[in-house]
């Protein structure tokens, strides 16, 4: 083969390189290695994944709204995209969009609502965030989840990050976390209650079994709770004379402090405490609607990781010696 002929060879098989790697790339999305700058990208709350391309596409995010919405719908994770401030590069394909939107570092004066957190601990954060205006710091139009049963905000607040823009109320914020978790509650059938238990009862106790057991074991302990609550026993639970006494953390609890006078001390009350005490997640909530089965009518955490349930009192004695042994040994620090 001469030179002229090994020439256009290499010439046409380039050719065909470049065509073969135009026809590779989509259309209707962006190269990956050429992003842009990075910009603000501001998500309502309750705002649609359309809504959200359309977005997306003008502000030069994407190419292509219909891509986004094709990948939005197949990708389970894509409904986690949350409602506040993102930072978001320009000029990049579909899927890394998604994913920037779904980074919490990318989401600007990042508030996280914790599971087990009360409403004070979420006010507390809110005041002390950035983009909350300090001027409207009020909040007494808000509605709790269940505004017939309560006008408690405990418990009503969805554990989740959030972000929000400059300036947003106290009032906005709270109504965000509200509308979260009536959609989240609502996938799981919370409005259908429990047994003689309505939605409201049913979150009060999810907050309980919250704080009182690791998720491993939540269903059992909402079988606990169900079952002395059916023999009208007393749920004698740390975890409301810690909410009623500000000792939340606390690993024991005084033979005092199971005296105080509060409606929220379930050693002295029988039955529910008046309101949730955190806000609990949705696998607590989910086991408080599905208990394990068992005559269980005590528990006890002897070490991290080593919570125990049987119905006789003796057994459930010495593993309180057992515990009490742990604690002075330091195994719960």
């Amino acid at each position: 083969m001469n030179r002229k002929i090994k020439l256009l060879a290499l010439a046409l098989a380039g050719l065909l390189v470049i065509v073969g790697f135009i026809r590779l790339q989509p259309k209707n999305d962006f190269p990956a290695n050429k992003p842009g700058k990075v910009i603000d990208f501001v998500i309502a709350d309750g705002e649609l994944g359309s809504s959200i391309a359309s977005k997306l596409e003008k502000g030069g995010v994407i190419k292509s709204a219909a891509k986004f919405v094709e990948e939005f719908t197949s990708d389970p994770k894509a409904q986690g995209i949350s409602a506040g401030s993102h930072s978001i590069q320009l000029h990049i394909p579909t899927k890394f969009a998604i994913a920037q939107l779904l980074d919490p570092k990318r989401l600007n004066n990042l508030l996280i609502v914790k599971e087990g957190s009360t409403f004070s601990d979420v006010l507390t954060q809110l005041r002390g965030n950035d983009h909350i205006s300090k001027n409207n710091s009020g909040y007494a139009t808000v509605k709790s989840i269940f505004p017939r049963s309560t006008k408690s905000l405990e418990g009503s607040l969805f554990p989740a990050h959030y972000s929000f823009e400059p300036d947003t109320s106290v009032t906005g914020a709270l109504e965000t976390m509200i509308n979260k978790a009536k959609s989240e509650v609502s996938r799981i059938g919370l409005a259908a209650g429990y047994d003689m238990y309505k939605p409201y009862e049913v979150l009060t106790i999810a907050s309980m079994v919250q704080i009182e057991g690791d998720s491993k074991d939540f269903s059992k302990v909402a079988r606990v709770i169900y079952n002395r609550l059916k023999i009208g026993m007393a749920l004698q639970l740390n975890s409301t004379v810690q909410y009623a006494a500000n000792l939340r953390g606390k690993i024991t609890l005084s033979t005092k402090a199971t005296k105080i006078n509060s409606p929220y001390n379930t050693y002295i009350h029988v039955g529910l405490p008046p309101t949730p005490i955190s806000n609990p997640s949705l696998d607590a909530i989910v086991a408080s609607l599905k208990p394990a089965s068992g005559d269980w009518l005590y528990f006890i955490t002897v070490a991290p990781g080593d919570t125990r349930f049987t119905k006789n009192f003796t057994e459930f004695s010495n593993w309180n010696t057992e515990f009490n042994k742990n604690v002075a040994a330091g195994k719960f620090k």
